[in-house]
């Protein structure tokens, strides 16, 4: 498992070749890569600035992670996030996930995803030509995550937390 938050930008094919190492167990690798949109809320975005809680976000990064690995027969994930000032076009956070088969390594990548939008201490500013402005959570990255809700399921139940 690979979790990083930093400012750099990361190259996606140097990580899948870290990421698959070549373990030939592995049938299928899922990924998905976030970049920074030029429009949010019929506004221009000029640029975005993406703060986090040092040491909190990557145990919240690890904890999502693992439960993925619970849940899904995978042989590993690598998830990296960016921060600090971004632009439009560039590359925000990469989630890939290896596994024997495409449906596992979907759904756990769909899974980490969902969990990082909805429970990773991130904070997102975006700079428009009318002002700054802070974003706040989107109804539909809760509603994926919710998705993902199992009912008595402890482990779930620590992710909240």
């Amino acid at each position: 498992m690979t979790v990083r938050v930093q400012e750099e930008d990361f190259d996606v094919a140097a990580e899948i070749t870290v990421l698959r190492d070549g373990d030939k167990r592995v049938g299928a690798v899922a990924l998905f890569l976030g970049t920074v949109r030029d429009m949010n809320e019929n506004a221009n975005i000029e640029t975005i600035t993406l703060e986090h809680y040092p040491g909190m976000t990557e145990k919240s990064l690890t904890r999502i992670v693992e439960e993925a690995q619970r849940r899904f027969s995978i042989y590993g994930a690598t998830v990296i996030h960016r921060i600090g000032a971004l632009r439009p076009l560039d590359q925000i956070v990469l989630v890939a996930v290896k596994s024997a088969h495409r449906g596992d390594a979907f759904d756990a990548c769909r899974f980490i995803i969902d969990y990082l939008e909805t429970e990773a201490p991130f904070w997102k500013k975006e700079k428009t030509p009318q002002g700054a402005r802070w974003v706040d959570a989107r109804e539909s990255d809760g509603e994926a995550r919710r998705r993902w809700a199992r009912v008595g399921d402890a482990s779930a139940d620590e992710l909240d937390r």
